[in-house]
């Protein structure tokens, strides 16, 4: 199996090709305060890139010039010293990678909403792009510190193979708690909407998602596991992950928005 890692330095090792992922606990349930998950391996004190292995992945922020939001290579963001400002930065309480992206932001052309989130990249610099073929699995550990209404915080998107834009799948977490997978009915559009859990804002909580098989999408919330098919309208399309805070809501506030803590994040190809 070869597998990309995104590190955390957390309480937990598990060994893995190419070095360590460590995840943090996992608290589920509705009800609670919000909390800090202590790192006691992670250093708060250095960019996202001295505790996170940020060589798979680029950042898109929700700065920049309308319709092209800034991009951050894999390679500005590597290491202690690497990248980090407002939008994307190491919580110095607890060594989190956390992502903020306001109500108020640069989007995309094909997207009224702003973001602060990773896009899967090959370790050679080039934009991830794999079949449907196989199993592909995205493993992660966060919790979404604030948010107004409604934040994405991890998709598999379309990539080459035609012309659309859309994802595959989005996962949501609402402000109500509720953790909800949007499925997409065709690469023309139309989304259903599968709710899958409830966690309280601040709460840590882990998600894997996947695809295997070429039709089937897999789908784990802190434990329970769901599956759902692919449509054949998908299968001339390749894909890749994201990962961070693609808030759902916009107004003209640069205060309101979504605020995402991750403590560990894992993809994986055979």
């Amino acid at each position: 199996m070869r597998m990309r890692t995104l590190l955390t330095s957390l309480a937990t090792v598990v060994a893995v090709t190419g070095g360590l992922a460590l995840t943090a606990p996992v608290a589920s349930g509705s009800t609670g305060a919000a909390h800090v998950v202590a790192s006691p391996l992670a250093d708060p004190s250095v960019a996202p890139g001295g505790n996170f292995e940020l060589g798979v992945w680029q950042l898109q922020e929700p700065i920049g010039s309308p319709g092209s939001p800034t991009t951050i290579s894999s390679s500005r963001l590597q290491g202690a010293n690497g990248f980090q400002d407002a939008y994307f930065y190491t919580d110095t309480r607890d060594g989190a990678m956390t992502f903020w992206a306001p109500e108020k932001g640069v989007t995309t052309p094909n997207s009224n909403y702003a973001r602060s989130e990773l896009r899967e990249m090959n370790r050679s610099g080039s934009a991830a792009d794999w079949s449907l073929s196989g199993t592909h699995t995205m493993k992660a550990t966060l919790r979404v510190v604030s948010v107004t209404s409604n934040v994405c915080v991890g998709q598999i998107h379309l990539g080459s193979g035609g012309t659309s834009t859309k994802p595959l799948l989005e996962l949501y977490y609402r402000s109500s708690g509720d953790i909800v997978l949007g499925t997409e009915n065709s690469p023309s559009g139309g989304q259903t909407l599968h709710t899958v859990g409830n966690v309280a804002v601040g709460k840590t909580w882990s998600y894997t998602i996947g695809v295997s098989g070429g039709n089937t999408i897999n789908l784990t919330v802190n434990g329970s596991t769901t599956h759902y098919a692919i449509p054949s309208s998908f299968n001339a399309y390749k894909q890749y992950f994201k990962a961070g805070s693609y808030n759902q809501s916009s107004s003209d506030s640069t205060t309101k928005g979504a605020r995402v803590a991750f403590y560990g994040l894992t993809v994986a190809h055979s």
